[in-house]
């Protein structure tokens, strides 16, 4: 039970973790072009990730990235060693990327750790690969789309607007900032909860408490959300200088398509079931702004460095959770 215990509160911690580490995905845009100043803005960013519990129980009547997660390693090879170990890979990778100012993918950093500690447990045959490498071709898809949608939205804007003037069109998308980026709040929230959610339904399948996701206590989505909300509030400010101003310059208008941009690609991946990285979307959505206006305006040197940061991730995180188990399994046997 002490076992039990313990990988749900790394899990919640976890949780609160992603929210700071993820926190200036939604709140680079809005805090770089002065919208609200930093405080205000976490406030906002964890108002609408907590707001997102109700939004995943009662708008989409189900938590299918919860479900997805769950389903990574096959149910019978699930122990709460592992768990524990992809846990624990998962918060280290994530701190260490964190300190050093990283935008990696919370997401991938839990997948990886999960994968990575069955892996070393029963071999390769304890996970569905399938479910894996869907979930890795998103590592590409969802900046990719992100970009795409927010040249499209960008050139849309641009065109609909020509004929405003400057001062008023700049006052107008501050104020829209602040929809936009409650909008990719909310999905950051419907997004990454679930994953920690998935990752708690199977130490409870494991341990013989619940069947299946579908009967997952309550206690445990209203957690998942508000730890990730409460860890938005501590926000991530290494991370908001790289998302905010390191990538492109954004301005208000900018900064509405992006984060628009951004929202729509997460609501997209939610009803596909598919858990993608934040980080991954809003890189490619400022991306995205900065190409139409022009191509020099993105500093490529720090996507390609950024890329490698996400396609090391889930290797990275495997072999870290690998190590981990090998402790783990010494100790508790």
């Amino acid at each position: 039970m002490a076992l039990f215990i313990t990988v749900i509160v790394l899990a919640l911690i976890f949780d609160f973790i992603n929210g700071f580490h993820d926190a200036a995905n939604s709140i680079a845009t809005i805090v770089s072009s002065r919208v609200l100043t930093p405080f205000q803005a976490v406030l906002w960013a964890a108002s609408f990730n907590f707001l997102a519990l109700f939004v995943a129980k009662h708008i989409i009547g189900e938590f299918g990235i919860a479900n997805t997660v769950a389903k990574t390693v096959i149910e019978q090879y699930v122990t709460l060693p592992i768990v524990l170990s992809g846990l624990i890979a998962a918060i280290i990778w994530n701190l260490l990327t964190w300190w050093l100012g990283i935008p990696s993918s919370s997401s991938h950093t839990l997948i990886g750790g999960f994968a990575g500690a069955a892996i070393c447990a029963a071999g390769f045959k304890a996970i569905k690969t399938a479910v894996i490498i869907k979930i890795a071709s998103f590592i590409i898809l969802a900046p990719l789309l992100g970009l795409v949608i927010s040249m499209i939205i960008t050139v849309i804007v641009l065109w609909a607007f020509r004929k405003m003037k400057a001062r008023k069109a700049e006052s107008m998308f501050k104020h829209l900032q602040l929809v936009s980026s409650g909008l990719f709040s909310l999905g950051h929230g419907l997004n990454d909860s679930q994953k920690v959610m998935g990752i708690i339904a199977t130490a409870m399948i494991s341990v013989g408490m619940i069947d299946s996701v579908n009967n997952i206590p309550e206690w445990v989505p209203f957690a998942c959300f508000g730890a990730i909300g409460l860890g938005t509030m501590m926000g991530g400010w290494r991370i908001v200088k790289t998302m905010g101003t390191k990538i492109t310059k954004v301005t208000p208008l900018e900064g509405v398509c992006a984060e628009t941009a951004g929202a729509i690609t997460l609501f997209l991946t939610e009803i596909w079931k598919i858990p993608v990285s934040t980080t991954h979307t809003i890189t490619g959505a400022i991306m995205g702004v900065g190409a139409i206006k022009r191509l020099s305006a993105v500093r490529w040197n720090v996507t390609i460095s950024l890329l490698w940061a996400w396609v090391l991730t889930i290797p990275v995180s495997a072999i870290l959770a690998s190590l981990v188990y090998l402790v783990v399994h010494h100790f508790l046997g």
